[in-house]
């Protein structure tokens, strides 16, 4: 699963390397180092903008959990911060965003916690956090969906009204990840973006092969201090390694 990640990149940045043509910079965020469920996040989406004949690559500000459009309430949100590539396409709450809302979380890596048990079998096992990123120091290009919730007992023109949420969908972890923890994000290399970002693209069968993990080398893992468990720590020295020998005993 993916429950804790590091986003710093500048959107100006994102806009470069992931060729988006429409970005309002009052949607801006502060870099984090801790984003947490129901924080903001930026997003790479593909819309149709109002008037215009053809989808635009856009970047957008999301908060992080995903509200389905049916929902009474938002505060499901804090549940849907993750889908699994194997059931996404069939269950109700994410079928929907996934057959045309999908979208890149752009991250610097994402946090796991690898539970560690005494040998002997007695005692309260330890959480070991990790952090995850790619090894060449790209951003890590997150798969995603997103989906429009509104309030409904406000006006319907009431633009305030309206969430916009997201969630992140995850895989089986890969050989290097899996003693940490059985699940992943799932993330895309540049060749599948567009085909993924295309709304347009509505077969399920043709959509979900995209639900497939790069061949497993492109990420590292390291050992990391305790202050991440805390959301209220955000600052660059929760992606660094414990200890300077760690640095080079990366997974």
């Amino acid at each position: 699963m993916c429950g804790r990640f590091a986003a710093s990149t500048r959107p100006e940045d994102i806009v470069e390397l992931f060729d988006v043509r429409q970005w309002d910079p009052a949607e801006t965020i502060e870099p984090s180092w801790n984003v947490a469920p129901t924080d903001p996040v930026l997003a790479v989406l593909e819309r149709v903008p109002k008037g215009g004949p053809e989808p635009l690559r856009q970047l957008r500000r999301l908060r992080w959990g995903l509200v389905p459009a049916w929902s009474r309430t938002p505060e499901t949100a804090v549940k849907m911060i993750n889908a699994r590539a194997d059931t996404v396409h069939e269950k109700p709450a994410y079928r929907q965003a996934f057959a045309s809302r999908r979208c890149l979380l752009p991250v610097d890596g994402y946090y796991e916690w690898q539970t560690i048990r005494a040998e002997s079998g007695k005692g309260k096992p330890r959480k070991v956090p990790y952090f995850v990123h790619r090894a060449d120091g790209a951003p890590l290009a997150l798969a995603g969906l997103y989906e429009f919730w509104r309030d409904r007992s406000r006006p319907s023109d009431d633009a305030g009204g309206w969430l916009v949420t997201c969630t992140i969908v995850t895989t089986e972890a890969e050989p290097l990840l899996a003693p940490i923890h059985e699940r992943m994000p799932l993330f895309l290399q540049p060749e599948s973006f567009d085909a993924w970002l295309d709304p347009a693209l509505d077969d399920s069968d043709e959509a979900r092969s995209l639900l497939v993990a790069p061949e497993p080398g492109l990420l590292l893992a390291r050992e990391i201090g305790s202050a991440v468990g805390s959301i209220r720590n955000n600052h660059p020295g929760l992606v660094e390694p414990v200890t300077a020998e760690a640095e080079g005993a990366l997974f």
